[in-house]
């Protein structure tokens, strides 16, 4: 049974933070399944959003200029987030005892068969293959 981690836990988590060994499928759950593109970008919009609402209220100027700076922030962040997604969720899997790469073959394990259909569709359309 996958055991999830509590939010404290899971802001910890998402943070970077180790979590305990009892959530370790949940960490490679979290990094494997059908989703793991919206969990990341989930983990990163957390963290911004902790970090950028106190910013606002703090840094002096117009509202408007401060929404502005943190709307910039945002993307830039979410960009950085989108190029570094798949060594950051390898290094979680790996942070909770798996041996490095187990979440990008548990992938790749997962969408074989779409992957093959997929390839013989191309081949079928692009390259004049007849179906076996």
């Amino acid at each position: 049974m996958i055991r999830r981690p509590d939010p404290l836990r899971w802001l910890w988590y998402a943070a970077g933070g180790r979590l305990p060994a009892r959530y370790r499928g949940w960490v490679l759950h979290d990094t494997t399944c059908r989703t793991w593109h919206l969990r990341h970008f989930a983990r990163t919009a957390a963290l911004l959003t902790l970090l950028s609402v106190p910013l606002a209220l703090v840094v002096p100027g117009p509202l408007w200029l401060r929404l502005t700076a943190l709307l910039l922030g945002w993307l830039v962040s979410l960009q950085y987030a989108l190029f570094v997604m798949e060594e950051s969720v390898e290094h979680r899997v790996t942070k909770a005892g798996y041996p490095a790469g187990t979440a990008r073959a548990t992938r790749a394990e997962a969408t074989a068969d779409e992957r093959a259909e997929a390839a013989r569709r191309y081949a079928e359309r692009y390259r004049g293959a007849t179906p076996p």
